[in-house]
């Protein structure tokens, strides 16, 4: 058998402590302290990067450090924030999901259409607000477990089966709304973005929270250890007595739901639900995930990095709107910082990215 990952090892490590090289009391050895740093260092990579580029946008313009204007990063990447954490958590068990970007346009627009009257380009329906909330989060749910039976119980390549539904998802949302702008929705859709708690967006303080549970989750619950195992060794992590493909598919079914949120966030602050709401998202997605550390392999990267993933590509955004660059030199810059942003975290972890 292939050499068990680090998580299957604390999984399947005895309670009580093995014998080991003996170790000065109250002293760590170099070789118990140099993973640590370097855990840590790839942690913060991206902090020297975000920092840099804090001062450069108070250089270019005067209202970049405004609380407005920081207010409004936040806000614009709260959506953004939920994709990426629901990727990252499919990234980390080793697998992709490409579908996220259409889930994010599909679910509030199946849930905007069950409010809307037949004139206004909904099923005429008119279900209560609350009924809708719930169908968005439900769509979210049933992709994800839909992706989760095909890639898990079929054993089909992930990354052909969402690249599928994602072209599938894309179909059905501009056929749904004969790709018609949905306007006049209920206040339920907005209330993310437009409440705000201590005049911060409450889409910002979910998305953080969100984080943090995912975080902690992944460190410290035996549910996150077995994600980072099926991520390192799946034959592994199935001999040391972790149910990988119940775990997988409960990773899909919350992809599925945080892309869904995140799409209720997006209409929020868009204001309206067009065909094309989350398109071309996942490249973004998948740039702030792996600038943040996580690996495509799987089995490594923390939420911390994937956050400052996220408030990277945030900040660089509003910097190139505040600059007035023109809209087409601005994929060519972000491409730039993106690769940029990679090579500082190389140079400040002292490893190789996977």
């Amino acid at each position: 058998m292939q050499k068990e990952t680090k998580a299957v090892a604390d999984l399947k490590a005895p309670a009580t402590p093995a014998a080991g090289p003996p170790v000065t009391k109250g002293r760590a050895t170099a070789e118990q302290v140099k993973p640590v740093l370097l855990k840590r260092a790839r942690e913060l990579a991206l902090v020297p990067a975000l920092l840099l580029l804090m001062v450069l946008g108070a250089v270019v313009n005067d209202t970049f450090l405004t609380e407005r204007n920081l207010i409004s990063i936040l806000g614009a990447s709260a959506a953004l924030a939920m994709v990426v954490l629901a990727e990252s958590l499919v990234l980390i068990t080793g697998k992709f999901d490409l579908s996220l970007e259409s889930v994010v346009g599909i679910a509030p627009a199946l849930g905007a259409m069950l409010v809307l009257p037949a004139a206004q380009s909904g099923f005429g329906t008119e279900a209560p607000v609350w009924l809708a909330i719930l169908a968005i989060l439900a769509v979210g749910a049933v992709l994800g477990a839909f992706n989760g039976a095909l890639v898990v119980h079929l054993k089909l390549n992930a990354f052909i089966v969402t690249l599928a539904m994602l072209i599938v998802l894309r179909g059905v949302l501009v056929g749904t709304t004969e790709g018609k702008t949905l306007f006049g929705l209920p206040d339920a859709f907005y209330t993310l973005a437009t409440s705000t708690l201590l005049g911060i967006p409450l889409s910002v303080w979910l998305a953080a929270a969100a984080f943090a549970v995912a975080g902690l989750v992944l460190k410290y619950h035996r549910v996150g250890r077995a994600l980072y195992a099926i991520g390192g060794n799946p034959a592994a992590a199935r001999a040391a007595g972790i149910r990988v493909e119940r775990v997988m598919l409960g990773v899909f079914i919350t992809a599925g739901v945080l892309a869904a949120l995140g799409g209720l966030m997006q209409t929020g602050y868009v204001g309206a639900i067009n065909a094309n709401q989350g398109q071309n998202m996942i490249f973004t997605v998948f740039a702030a995930a792996v600038i943040g550390g996580i690996s495509l392999d799987g089995g490594k990267g923390t939420m911390f990095g994937a956050l400052t993933g996220v408030l990277l590509l945030g900040v660089v955004q509003n910097l190139l709107t505040l600059a007035q660059v023109p809209s087409f030199w601005i994929q060519a810059i972000y491409g730039g910082i993106i690769l940029a942003a990679l090579m500082i975290a190389r140079i400040t972890s002292g490893r190789a990215q996977d």
